[in-house]
């Protein structure tokens, strides 16, 4: 009688032990994110990390009731390794959300994201078509089309006729060119020379020599913004400034958080991007300050996309009342509209970021570099785009 009393109490507790853990369970929303924190495109999966964990500190970790919590993995830059880890994180540590990365990873595991049901907000990728791999990816980075279609259209208003285009030589940097040739050359536009450009350790000296040969008035690049400032560096000692030639493309040439200790080379370069530490928004003046108080350097544009994926996951937990099922929460985050540090920002139907385009020129205020916004293209939708 004792043994068997004995045993229905150790039922009753291991009964209450796995309800407990269940209910525990179930408040906490576990949001996995797959970032390269190591290799060659370290700094800007740091800079999503830095941009999420910001907004968490600002917003705290409970929404809808439930405890949020973040998981960070890095794939070292590594195609195989992200998509290795995305499927742990599925499997093993039963993510409600991806927070996605690097273009490679999120390819590799659309079908597996499709097949678990799980929503991905895209932080860092910026090939256009990625979206179109998953119903359930959604996006709060910016696509290359977006900012590359700006700069052509810009550019044919000033007047500039023949230009060399310079891009890194993956995905990002095929579709900045693709996007950048198929505007400009309806506007009536000469591309006079296309150079593709490695990705690992580049050395941009010769690739420019081969583009100052070709006489161009511009030349529109595209590189990873950790090798923007040598691009430029080397682009001067040329002096294809004093040529006369302009150095035109998207904002990843101009990172914000890197322009103080890139030097006066970089004034005068133009770009368009849809963010700037220097835009003019109070909502944007108290994030630099908070941030920069916080980080001890300024936010940039990866930061902004990290802080409103963060932003769109909490907006979408709020309006599914915590209901943590892939369908309910796309279907939530598809429409969303809010003020962000880089303004007026959405979500479309198709899960693709929609927001302002600013033409900016870089320029020293206060002693320190600014990319400073001169003209802006408003509410800018992903362009459809042939990348060859």
């Amino acid at each position: 009688m004792k043994i068997h009393c004995l045993l229905k109490s150790l039922v009753t507790v291991a009964s209450l032990s796995a309800a407990t853990h269940g209910a525990l369970a179930q408040d906490t929303v576990k949001v996995g994110m797959v970032m390269p924190l190591t290799g060659a495109l370290a700094a800007a999966g740091k800079q999503v990390v830095a941009g999420a964990r910001f907004y968490m500190s600002q917003h705290g970790d409970t929404v809808a009731g439930k405890k949020l919590e973040l998981i960070v993995r890095d794939d070292a830059t590594v195609f195989d390794v992200g998509k290795r880890f995305i499927q742990e994180l599925i499997v093993n540590d039963k993510v409600n959300i991806i927070a996605g990365g690097i273009t490679g990873d999120l390819l590799a595991s659309a079908a597996l994201i499709t097949e678990a049901k799980k929503p991905t907000v895209i932080m860092l990728a910026s090939t256009s078509t990625l979206i179109e791999k998953s119903p359930y990816f959604v996006r709060t980075s910016c696509t290359l089309a977006q900012s590359s279609a700006v700069v052509a259209d810009w550019a044919v208003q000033q007047g500039l006729a023949k230009v060399v285009t310079f891009v890194t030589d993956f995905s990002p940097g095929h579709e900045a060119e693709a996007t950048f040739k198929g505007r400009y050359l309806t506007a009536g536009g000469q591309i006079i020379e296309q150079i593709r450009i490695p990705l690992q350790n580049p050395d941009f000296a010769p690739f420019l020599q081969r583009a100052r040969d070709a006489n161009p008035q511009a030349i529109f690049a595209f590189v990873p913004s950790a090798q923007a400032g040598t691009l430029v560096k080397q682009f001067t000692e040329r002096g294809m400034d004093k040529a006369g030639i302009k150095l035109i493309g998207p904002g990843d040439i101009a990172d914000d958080e890197l322009l103080p200790s890139m030097g006066d080379v970089m004034l005068g370069t133009i770009t368009a991007h849809f963010y700037s530490a220097a835009h003019p928004s109070p909502m944007n003046k108290a994030f630099v300050a908070a941030f920069q108080k916080d980080q001890g350097v300024r936010p940039n544009f990866m930061v902004v996309s990290g802080y409103d994926g963060m932003h769109l996951i909490y907006e979408a937990l709020r309006k599914s009342n915590g209901v943590t099922d892939g369908d309910t929460l796309v279907a939530a985050m598809r429409g969303t509209t809010w003020e962000s540090p880089r303004g007026p920002t959405s979500i479309d139907q198709k899960g693709d970021v929609v927001h302002n385009i600013y033409m900016r020129t870089i320029e020293k205020v206060g002693g320190e570099l600014f990319n400073i916004e001169f003209k802006t293209f408003e509410a800018v939708k992903n362009p459809q785009v042939a990348v060859q």
